[in-house]
């Protein structure tokens, strides 16, 4: 049910599969290197509604706004050309329902304190959700100033 909503942001690949329940309910697990700051890999887990328990629901066209996100050094840290706004800049985006929901990632640079910040959140056309989690990747390196 997840499409990726290309707009130059990361590609995702499904590095995980979690079945919850005998309904088809799945945890999607997939990774992305976030496209701007080299050596920076994120981990977004999602649930996804599977056949029966869209049909018991009669909710076709949409999956729960949920997610979970971490993200950490896998190499050199090399800073592309980022947003240093405090709205920061998305990376990551997938629908999770037809028209209206997608879940949304974005990177916020936190200068002072030499920090990237990860927040996932749902985006809805009609509806703001409290719906978030966040991970920080720090930029101190022993050794370097």
């Amino acid at each position: 049910m997840a499409l990726f909503a290309s707009s130059g942001a990361a590609q995702a690949e499904e590095v995980g599969n979690v079945d919850v329940d005998w309904l088809g309910n799945d945890i999607i697990i997939e990774a992305f290197a976030d496209p701007e700051v080299a050596g920076v890999t994120c981990h977004v887990a999602y649930f996804e509604r599977g056949l029966i328990d869209r049909l018991q629901k009669g909710n076709w066209f949409e999956d729960p706004s949920n997610s979970s996100i971490a993200c950490r050094q896998t190499g050199p840290i090399e800073l592309g050309d980022i947003d240093r706004s405090d709205e920061g800049e998305s990376v990551f985006s997938e629908r999770r329902s037809i028209i209206w929901k997608s879940l949304s990632v974005k990177r916020i640079f936190d200068e002072a304190n030499q920090t990237l910040i990860y927040i996932s959140h749902a985006r809805d056309v009609q509806n703001g959700s409290a719906k978030m989690a966040i991970s920080t990747v720090p930029l101190f390196q022993p050794g370097k100033p």
